[in-house]
C-alpha cells in the first residue's frame, strides 16, 4: 500500500486549489425551481399547487432566496409572489398574445444582436435570469440561437464597428449580470475599444433579485471603463427594495453609474395610484430615477396581467396630481416597427 505524507498532500492542495464561486453565484445556482416547494415554503394552499405545476410546464419557475424573504407567507395575493408564482391562467390561449410580441426575430442580424432602434444596439449576454417573472416578453426567445461564442461574439461585434451612428450598446438578456465578470469584462473591453461608442447601458433585475451580485468583481470592471454607464433596473413594487438593495444602489452609484428604474403595468400588483406612488417613492430613496412604467407586451401566457390603456393614463394622471415631474415614469408601450417607444 502506498502512503503519503502530509507534506505532500499539502503540495497537492496547493497545486489544484479549491475554487469558491462568488456568493451571487452561489446563491442563482440555490434558487427555488420546484413549483411545489414555493407553495410549501410560502405556506400557500395545496389548492395553488395544480395550477403553478401547469405554469411552470410551460416557462419553469426561479425564485432566489434574497427575493422571497420579502414575501409575505400565507399571502397568494403578495405583490413580489404574483409577479414570479406560475399559474394554470398561462395555458390559455388568448387572441393577439404571442410567443414574439415585440417582433425581434425580424430586427437580429447576427446571432445575439438586436437592432431596432437608431444609434443603439441590443447585446443578449446572457441566456440566464436570476427571477422568472411571469409577464416576461422574451419567455419564448430563441436563446439557444442567440448565446454567441467568444469568436462568435467577435462577429456580431463587427457589425457595431462598421457603423458610426451606433453610439450606445445595451447589455441584455436574460439578465446581462447573470454572465461571469470574466466574460462581462471581455465583452465590455471590446466594446469601449470601438471609438465611436460612448455609452453602455445594462438591462438587469440582479441587483434587485440578489443584491449581492454587486461584488468587488463587478463593480471593478464597470466603473473601470471610459463609456458613460447606466443601470436601467426593473422593480415593480415599493416591496422590492429592502437595505441590501439600497446597499446595491449605492455601490453602483459610488462607481459612476447612473440608475434608472422601469416597471411594467401589471394588474393585481402595482395597478394601484398608491401602489405607483409609493414605487416612484422608495425609488428616488434608494437613489434611482424613475423611467418608464410599460403597458404589458402581449406575450402568449401574461394576459391575466393586463390593465387596459385608458386606466393606465388614468394612473399616470393621478401621479402627476401627487409626485413632481421627475418622479413620473413616463407611460410608453413599444410597438414593433416604431422607431421608438411610444407614449400613451
Amino acid at each position: 500500500m502506498i502512503t503519503r505524507s502530509p507534506a505532500f498532500l499539502q503540495r497537492h492542495d496547493e497545486a489544484k486549489p479549491l475554487v469558491t464561486p462568488p456568493a451571487w453565484q452561489a446563491q442563482l445556482a440555490g434558487a427555488i425551481r420546484d413549483p411545489a416547494e414555493l407553495c410549501r415554503r410560502l405556506g400557500l394552499n395545496e389548492a395553488w399547487r395544480p395550477g403553478a405545476e401547469a405554469g411552470h410546464a410551460l416557462f419553469e419557475v426561479r425564485v432566489p432566496e434574497a427575493f422571497l424573504s420579502r414575501m409575505r407567507p400565507n399571502d397568494p395575493s403578495d405583490p413580489l409572489l404574483r409577479q414570479v408564482m406560475p399559474l394554470g391562467e398561462e395555458a390559455l390561449t388568448t387572441p393577439g398574445y404571442v410567443t414574439d410580441p415585440l417582433a425581434e426575430a425580424m430586427h437580429t442580424p447576427a446571432k445575439g444582436l438586436i437592432h431596432k432602434y437608431a444609434g443603439r444596439v441590443l447585446l443578449i449576454t446572457s441566456p440566464a435570469c436570476a427571477v422568472n417573472c411571469r409577464y416576461c416578453f422574451r419567455r419564448h426567445f430563441p436563446y439557444d440561437d442567440n448565446s454567441p461564442s467568444r469568436a462568435q461574439w467577435e462577429a456580431t461585434l463587427d457589425i457595431v464597428r462598421g457603423d458610426p451612428t451606433i453610439r450606445e450598446a445595451i447589455l441584455s438578456g436574460g439578465d446581462p449580470l447573470a454572465a461571469s465578470d470574466r466574460q462581462l469584462a471581455w465583452l465590455v473591453e471590446r466594446l469601449e475599444k470601438i471609438p465611436h461608442l460612448t455609452r453602455l447601458r445594462i438591462h438587469t433585475r440582479l441587483p434587485v433579485v440578489i443584491p449581492d451580485r454587486v461584488d468587488n468583481a463587478l463593480l471593478e470592471w464597470l466603473g473601470a471603463t471610459r463609456l458613460q454607464k447606466v443601470v436601467v433596473l426593473h422593480i415593480n413594487h415599493a416591496n422590492e427594495i429592502d437595505d441590501a438593495v439600497v446597499g446595491a444602489c449605492e455601490r453602483l452609484r459610488a462607481a459612476g453609474v447612473t440608475l434608472l428604474n422601469q416597471s411594467v403595468l401589471l394588474r393585481g400588483i402595482n395597478d394601484g395610484l398608491d401602489t405607483l406612488t409609493a414605487l416612484s417613492e422608495r425609488l428616488f430613496e434608494a437613489g434611482v430615477l424613475p423611467y418608464y412604467l410599460h403597458v404589458l407586451d402581449p406575450v402568449a401566457g401574461a394576459a391575466h396581467f393586463d390593465v387596459p390603456d385608458d386606466e393606465a393614463r388614468e394612473l399616470v394622471a393621478g401621479l402627476r396630481n401627487v409626485l413632481p415631474g421627475f418622479l413620473v415614469p413616463k407611460l410608453v408601450r413599444e410597438i414593433p416597427g416604431e422607431g421608438s417607444k411610444t407614449p400613451l
